[in-house]
């Protein structure tokens, strides 16, 4: 059973009551006038005094009737505008939204912050990290495969890469962009076997040598799924130790030589479509890898070192190296 509008009959209540008001304003005036236009006939004049004391107390009406009007009107005003609570549906926003919502946000941010350059800032509380608009500059896109093309893109572009180069082997491939991974990263099917034949783990890190450590987890992997086959691909290199344990245990262990060397044994159109995958998009900027998204330049509030920020923070804190976006 559906509930009664109170609010739209106390308006048409109030609407009425001010229409009554005015009604018997106009009504008293004309019985007060009435002496006037009854002029000196007698008969009207008669007629006058019968009514006008009559007219006075119908205007004495009107009065109260817009007096009373004006008092009710605020409290119900009141009640009309307040909402009802649980009405509203919340719809949450697609990641996609998320980002439009955060580059409109920076745009207006940059251009306000140039009217108001001469303006010191004010002080704010409370504030952790600040994102920045897209002030880190991209790096130059490579016309050709070099250890500065693996520089130049993400960690995410990086596994691309690989798992572009693999599915030219001849293998189909399936990755995992973000989450929780298990250790690995693409899965390679051949179409004469059933479920993944290898596995395959990327590491795009820059200065930082792989260490066995890395490796070992990456054997119990291999091990948890009972395949014997499996690659740890990497843009830098290995320890000694961590070499001969991937040589001890037969996984293909590859560094950012030997990647290139893979890549030079493709057509040139093979490689030239590897440069494509590597260089897609936001290339440069890192992504996150718990949200799958792109992440965002941010400062400490207290000061410091710029770093990479997950854009959907503080629900997500994950946090990248200016300097390094390792994974």
């Amino acid at each position: 059973m559906t509930r009664p509008n109170t609010g739209k009959r106390k308006n048409r209540a109030l609407l009425d009551l001010q229409t009554k008001g005015f009604a018997a304003l106009a009504i008293g005036a004309g019985l007060l006038l009435l002496p006037v236009l009854a002029g000196s006939t007698p008969a009207f004049r008669s007629l006058a005094g019968t009514l006008q004391p009559l007219g006075g107390i119908v205007l004495l009406l009107g009065a109260v009737l817009l007096t009373l009007h004006q008092v009710l009107k605020p409290k119900a005003a009141g009640a009309t505008v307040r909402p009802r609570p649980g009405r509203v549906k919340v719809v949450p926003m697609t990641n996609r939204e998320k980002l439009a919502v955060i580059d409109t946000i920076q745009a207006q941010a940059s251009s306000f912050s140039s009217l108001t350059a001469s303006t010191p800032p004010r002080k704010l509380t409370k504030i952790s990290e600040t994102p920045k608009v897209q002030s880190a500059a991209p790096r130059v896109r490579s016309a050709h495969w070099s250890p500065a093309a693996f520089a130049a893109i993400e960690w995410r572009r990086f596994e691309a890469v690989c798992e572009a180069l693999f599915g030219q082997a001849g293998f189909e491939t399936r990755s995992q962009s973000h989450g929780a991974d298990g250790g690995v990263d693409i899965w390679l099917h051949s179409r004469h076997a059933r479920g993944p034949v290898a596995v395959v783990q990327c590491k795009h890190w820059q200065g930082k040598a792989v260490n066995v450590k890395e490796l070992r987890e990456f054997f119990g992997v291999m091990a948890s799924h009972k395949l014997k086959r499996g690659t740890y691909a990497t843009t830098s290199t290995y320890t000694a130790d961590a070499a001969q344990f991937a040589k001890d245990n037969g996984i293909n262990a590859m560094d950012g030589q030997a990647l290139l060397a893979l890549i030079a044994k493709r057509t040139p159109e093979q490689q030239q479509t590897l440069l494509d995958v590597a260089f897609e998009g936001e290339y440069w900027r890192p992504t996150c890898a718990s949200c799958g998204v792109k992440m965002v330049e941010r400062t400490p509030g207290k000061g410091g070192s710029a770093f990479w920020g997950c854009s959907n923070y503080p629900r997500c804190k994950s946090r990248l190296p200016m300097a390094a976006a390792l994974r």
